[in-house]
């Protein structure tokens, strides 16, 4: 039990020191798997008639949480990895690569 709150503090005092911006996307991230984990409830109580839209949405939800992903670690100032990148470039590769995402989602749903 020690080590379960002695975890939590560590991160939360840890998370703190997290800009805004970042924890707006972690926001996005908890959207993305809750909205995921609603439709798959929805199928299993419901069914998976248009089994295409059960497909679609979920793919819709994974790639949007795998774009935000990418997202925050591109927009994340202690990452070294990408400081050429700006953060300008990261949001229009990501606004484009969620469109171009959810074109195909549409598609595919029929």
């Amino acid at each position: 039990m020690d080590t379960l709150k002695l975890i939590a503090t560590s991160f939360q005092s840890e998370y703190k020191k997290t800009p805004v911006h970042l924890k707006v996307l972690d926001c996005f991230l908890v959207y993305g798997v809750v909205t995921a984990a609603i439709q798959f409830l929805y199928m299993m109580l419901v069914g998976s008639f248009p089994f295409n839209s059960f497909l679609s949405g979920v793919f819709s939800s994974v790639g949007f949480f795998v774009l935000t992903v990418v997202l925050r670690m591109q927009a994340n100032p202690a990452n070294k990895d990408f400081k050429n990148l700006s953060p300008e470039r990261a949001f229009a590769d990501y606004v484009l690569c969620s469109c171009l995402l959810f074109y195909v989602a549409w598609n595919f749903m029929g």
